[in-house]
């Protein structure tokens, strides 16, 4: 028996042909699980899904597509369209980022967190050094002052530190080593079987972190306000990949930022909101530290730290000085309009 379609069958036949053959698909890499980490990007594929009419996807794999030390690798070869990453997971390929992990630099909140990032992303020289890994920065995954958990007795005291065996990479590791510390870069998804072994004593995490990766589930207690610093992840496109989307895949892309970032900060303020119950249901006990024992280990590791890395930057021919007053100035900006 032979079947004739109308005109109008043909023609909706053809233009689902063609959106299916026009469609654009996006694989992304991160890793963990799903988590306040890594919800602006969850968010963003949901935007750009809505915004294209399904045209325009992306699948987030966690762990699926790359290590997470590769991840930046992963996007120079166009092995996956977009990822995350940690700047100090491989502080050589990205070193203009680093200045934000420098410790005590002041920052007080994911909002200002989010403005010094922006600024340290829109200079040149970062845009320069990410395209050499044909990489194309996008957004940041703002994180709060990175804080301790430890077993045993608490150790809130600088002479404590000393010979203590902390996970803290970048610019945090650097810190802790100013007073003594040993300082090891194993991975966020490393960190608990470290701290199980007896390879850390300690794990230096943002909330979200210590609750995810397991860390908060061996703790007999939590720094509640060390606050050296934090630590840099950004999301990074394959440049190739952004230059072949459509004008309007890229708008929908763009456009979609702010309001990724913004579900971002709203999820992650549920958390902090709820943690002091979190350290109440697992019995961990909140430590406050001294100003004292503050002023002390910000003099020991705040100027040090800065005046060191503005020097290695400045003999690799990179501009350490104005970066650093980037932060420094857009800081203060951010805490005006605050």
């Amino acid at each position: 028996m032979n079947y004739y379609l109308s005109g109008a069958a043909v023609a909706a036949l053809s233009f689902a042909f063609v959106t299916e053959a026009a469609a654009t698909e996006w694989n992304v890499s991160v890793w963990g699980k799903r988590r306040a980490f890594t919800e602006h990007v969850e968010r963003l594929a949901e935007l750009v899904s809505e915004k294209t009419d399904g045209a325009f996807t992306m699948n987030v794999s966690y762990g699926g597509l790359s290590k997470n030390r590769e991840n930046l690798d992963g996007i120079s070869i166009g092995a996956f369209e977009m990822a995350q990453f940690c700047a100090g997971y491989h502080p050589d390929k990205n070193r203009v980022i680093t200045v934000l992990e420098l410790p005590f630099l002041g920052v007080e909140n994911l909002a200002q967190e989010v403005a010094v990032s922006a600024a340290v992303y829109g200079h040149p020289a970062a845009a320069e050094e990410m395209a050499q890994w044909n990489a194309k920065l996008l957004m940041t995954s703002p994180m709060p002052q990175y804080n301790l958990v430890g077993t045993g007795e608490p150790r809130d005291e600088l002479s404590e530190f000393d010979g203590m065996r902390v996970r803290a990479t970048g610019g945090l590791g650097a810190a802790f080593k100013a007073v003594g510390g040993v300082p090891t870069s194993v991975t966020a998804t490393e960190a608990y079987q470290a701290m199980e072994g007896g390879v850390v004593d300690t794990v230096a995490f943002a909330q979200h972190a210590h609750l995810s990766f397991g860390t908060i589930n061996q703790a007999d207690w939590w720094t509640a306000n060390l606050n050296p610093g934090t630590v840099n992840c950004p999301v990074v496109v394959n440049i190739d990949a952004y230059e072949s989307l459509s004008d309007a895949e890229r708008e929908a892309l763009d456009s979609s930022v702010p309001e990724a970032i913004d579900h971002y900060l709203a999820n992650y303020g549920e958390l902090l909101t709820r943690w002091d119950a979190v350290l109440e249901e697992k019995g961990v006990e909140k430590v406050e530290i001294s100003t004292t024992v503050l002023d002390e280990f910000r003099a020991t590791a705040a100027a040090p730290a800065s005046d060191a890395w503005i020097e290695s930057m400045e003999a690799q021919g990179l501009p350490g000085q104005e970066l650093y007053d980037l932060v420094v100035s857009t800081l203060a900006d951010a805490k005006g309009d605050n």
